[in-house]
C-alpha cells in the first residue's frame, strides 16, 4: 500500500500542515495595505490567493512534490519575513539585501518549473503508483510558477532596473510607511515584493 511522506514521516507531516495552514493568516498583507491605503498590486493578491488554492489542494492529493515546494517556501519566507521585521522595527538593511530576497523568489519559481518538468516525465515513463502526483497537480503548478516568475521579474525590473525619470519614477510602497526618503529607498523593492511571497 503507498504511503505518503506526510504520512510515513511526522516531523514533515507536521510542518506541511503547518504551511498549508499558514497561507490563511498571509491573508492578513491585504488587511494592512488596504487599511493603509496604500495600492494593491496585482502581483500581491494574484500570489496569495493562487498559493492558498494550490497549497490545499495539492495537501488533498498528498502531492508528493509539494515537500520541495514547501522547504523552498519556507527558506525564502525565513529570509524575507526576517527583513521585514528589521523595518518594521526601524532598522534598514542596504537595498541590496532587497533585491537578494527578490532575486531568490526568481530562482524559487525557476526551481519549481524545473521539478515539474521532471515531475512530468518521470511520470511518463515511471511504473503506476510509483509516484504520487496527478497531471493536473503538475499543470496547475507549472502555471503558477511559471506566471509568477514573469511577474516577479517584472517587478524586479521595474523596481531595481529600469531608469528613475523625475519625482514619479518612485515606487510607493503599499505595506510600510517609510519615514524618510533614506527609508523609502532602501526597504522600496522590498516591500513591494513581499507582498506577492507572496510570496510565495
Amino acid at each position: 500500500m503507498w504511503f505518503s511522506f506526510i504520512e510515513v514521516d511526522r516531523v514533515a507531516g507536521f510542518w506541511t500542515y503547518m504551511f498549508v495552514l499558514s497561507k490563511v493568516p498571509e491573508l492578513g498583507d491585504t488587511v494592512f495595505i488596504v487599511l493603509r491605503k496604500k495600492p494593491l498590486i496585482f502581483l500581491h493578491w494574484y500570489h496569495h490567493i493562487t498559493v492558498l488554492l494550490y497549497t490545499w489542494f495539492s495537501f488533498t492529493e498528498y502531492t508528493s512534490s509539494a515537500r520541495w515546494f514547501v522547504v523552498m517556501n519556507y527558506c525564502v519566507h525565513s529570509v524575507m519575513y526576517s527583513y521585514y521585521a528589521l523595518v518594521s522595527m526601524g532598522k534598514y538593511p542596504p537595498r541590496s539585501i532587497s533585491m537578494l530576497i527578490t532575486a531568490m523568489q526568481l530562482t524559487q519559481m525557476i526551481v519549481g518549473c524545473c521539478i515539474n518538468v521532471w515531475a512530468h516525465n518521470y511520470m511518463a515513463t515511471a511504473p503506476p503508483n510509483t509516484c504520487h502526483i496527478s497531471n493536473i497537480n503538475i499543470k496547475l503548478s507549472m502555471a503558477m510558477y511559471f506566471s509568477f516568475f514573469v511577474l516577479f521579474a517584472q517587478f524586479f525590473y521595474k523596481a531595481y532596473l529600469a531608469p528613475k525619470t523625475g519625482k514619479k519614477a518612485k515606487v510607493e510602497p503599499p505595506v510600510q510607511d517609510a519615514p524618510a526618503k533614506k527609508t523609502e529607498a532602501a526597504t522600496n523593492g522590498f516591500t513591494r515584493q513581499r507582498n506577492g511571497v507572496v510570496a510565495h
